[in-house]
């Protein structure tokens, strides 16, 4: 693929400006964006293509769509070359938000819009609405319309809508994300999900816009899926039903014991409602926690409140005569009481429009190089959809986080616009924040770097903190910190880069998390001096 050019020329000599006129159809604005917000950027216009922006267009408009746009700006080619298509009504905000403090007790400083919009996240500016007319970037929401992207013409540079639009580029960004997974394919009715991490497939909160040509994948109707009462959690508006439905729940039930429904847990124990978790795993995060950490995180979930039912398999969603939910019936024939459900069941890239690009059969998502060059010269994809090469692990990846969303875009920009060449070397990261409300009696947050393969190594107690490290070989290959320092946090992913070979008995004889995080950071000095 090292052939592969970075950008290319628009075909066929087709203008990059549409021309206006007062009986061109005009959609109206989100508001959003303000009332002032300009017709000829914003609106979408009837003449050949709807876009007006057409050098690069990136579709999706989600984290990586943010963090994208930003570095065009860096780089002075923004303004009157981007274009975002997106499905919301909002400029790019920092997804993970949405099941942590967007979710907090309305008493508790819920977080809110415009104080997570892109990219804030990393330290860097807010960019509200207005950040993107004065940048000269494009923004459609094609979604707002019910006219989503369904289609690609590659050899015409043009991607075409469900209503017959057209949108040109010249370089096409892949940004679409992931969309929730329909439950059949997930299999949740009938078996247990088997979930491990041999291609790191971490579904994480969605970081992406989540920008799919087919309707958005609930459970079936048949069983429930669509009852009013069930949530799903992909977008604000969504988040806004579900804070809607806590105001005056009691009974609340999780569907998932992932990232999603752990985050979930927390925010309705601040609300002090009755809350369940149903999972068909043994224990909660099974893809990453081992038994024994997972079952400090549980113990500290119980004791605010929070109740689990393992091993479960869900048969129907009851409702009353009013037609809104009452009940969860499992397989076993129990029945768990709710007026309120989420559902957190995982997700899958939505990659349906752009199939002809190339898809990894193996891990999903679209297949690319280190650089985030897809087999069609001209078109990237970075994100949740990517496909990777995971350099330090030599295999393919596609990780489904916030940390690689910003990274993979920033990369793949920076490597479109300039004559930069090196490959995306990225360390697996994940970490979550919970129970941070005000009034909360412990705020829990960690992080994990590098990979869960081999042995383990827990040490400490979870009061204050506790550490797991992986072993595999002889090496250090990934580390999990709970409430560790800021020091202890910026140490983690040295150890997991370095993968330095431990003493594994002297490792598990530390006394403190403190004693086994210096013992590891002496095995990398070592390491270093040879």
């Amino acid at each position: 693929m090292a052939s592969i050019s970075n950008s290319l020329p628009l075909k066929h000599g087709i203008s990059l400006w549409c021309p206006q006129h007062a009986s061109l159809n005009r959609t109206r604005l989100p508001s959003s964006f303000g009332s002032s917000a300009s017709a000829r950027r914003y609106g979408v216009v009837s003449c050949a293509f709807a876009n007006e922006n057409r050098e690069f267009v990136i579709v999706g408009g989600g984290n990586a769509a943010g963090y994208a746009a930003r570095t065009f700006v860096e780089h002075g080619m923004a303004d009157g070359k981007l274009c975002i298509v997106s499905k919301e009504a909002f400029a790019p905000y920092e997804r993970p938000a949405l099941t942590k403090g967007y979710l907090f007790p309305l008493d508790k400083k819920p977080a809110r819009l415009p104080g997570f919009h892109t990219c804030v996240g990393s330290g860097g500016e807010r960019q509200t609405p207005d950040w993107y007319k004065e940048k000269g970037i494009e923004v459609l929401f094609l979604m707002l319309y019910e006219d989503p992207v369904t289609g690609i013409d590659i050899e015409k540079q043009t991607l075409m809508t469900n209503s017959g639009k057209l949108l040109k580029y010249g370089s096409l960004i892949i940004a679409t994300g992931c969309t929730a997974s329909r439950y059949e394919q997930m299999m949740y009715l009938n078996i247990h999900l088997l979930f491990s991490l041999p291609y790191l497939l971490i579904s994480a909160m969605r970081s992406e816009d989540e920008f799919f040509s087919s309707p958005d994948f609930r459970l079936p109707d048949k069983i429930g899926g669509n009852l009013p009462g069930v949530h799903y959690i992909r977008d604000v508006a969504d988040a806004d039903s579900l804070i809607s439905s806590l105001e005056k729940a009691r009974k609340v039930v999780i569907v998932g014991g992932g990232y999603i429904g752990m985050e979930v847990a927390a925010a309705a124990a601040g609300w002090k409602l009755d809350t369940t978790i149903i999972f068909p795993e043994d224990h909660l995060l099974q893809r990453l926690f081992t038994p024994s950490l997972a079952r400090r995180y549980e113990e500290f979930y119980q004791e605010n409140g929070v109740k689990f039912v393992k091993g479960a398999s869900i048969k129907n969603i009851e409702a009353g005569s009013d037609g809104h939910v009452t009940a969860v019936k499992l397989e076993n024939g129990s029945t768990i009481e709710a007026d309120t459900i989420i559902i957190g069941i995982g997700a899958k890239p939505a990659v349906s429009p752009f199939e002809r690009v190339g898809i990894n059969t193996t891990v999903g998502g679209i297949q690319v190089d280190g650089q985030f060059r897809t087999s069609v010269p001209g078109i990237f994809a970075i994100g949740d959809v990517a496909a990777f090469p995971l350099k330090m692990y030599n295999r393919i990846a596609r990780v489904e986080h916030v940390d690689h969303a910003r990274r993979s875009a920033q990369h793949c920009i920076n490597a479109l616009l300039t004559a930069k060449t090196h490959l995306y070397d990225y360390l697996p990261y994940f970490y979550s924040r919970v129970f941070e409300y005000e009034g909360s009696p412990r705020k829990i947050w960690w992080q994990f770097f590098g990979d869960n393969v081999g042995e383990t190594v827990e040490i400490g107690n979870f009061d204050p903190k506790i550490a797991t490290f992986w072993i595999d070989s002889g090496k250090l290959k990934g580390v999990l910190l709970e409430s560790g320092s800021p020091e202890e946090f910026q140490l983690l992913p040295k150890l997991a880069r370095s993968q330095p070979h431990v003493d594994m008995t002297k490792l598990q004889k530390a006394s403190s998390v403190e004693e086994a995080l210096e013992l590891a950071h002496a095995y990398v000095q070592a390491g270093a001096a040879v």
